[in-house]
């Protein structure tokens, strides 16, 4: 093997531990439908009761 296989090889075995190092994956953007909000404690949309 070469060197060029060989650091290409590295490179792609190395791939999915940077991504999971990545901060974005701790948050998501999502926004609920009218009339429901985000429930932290379920992690869910959920209706909103008025009244």
């Amino acid at each position: 093997m070469n060197a060029k296989t060989l650091l290409t090889a590295a490179a792609l075995a190395l791939f999915p531990a940077v991504a999971m190092a990545c901060p974005a994956h701790d948050t998501a953007a999502m926004s609920c439908k009218d009339g429901y909000k985000w429930d932290d404690t379920k992690s869910a949309c959920v209706e909103t009761v008025t009244g």
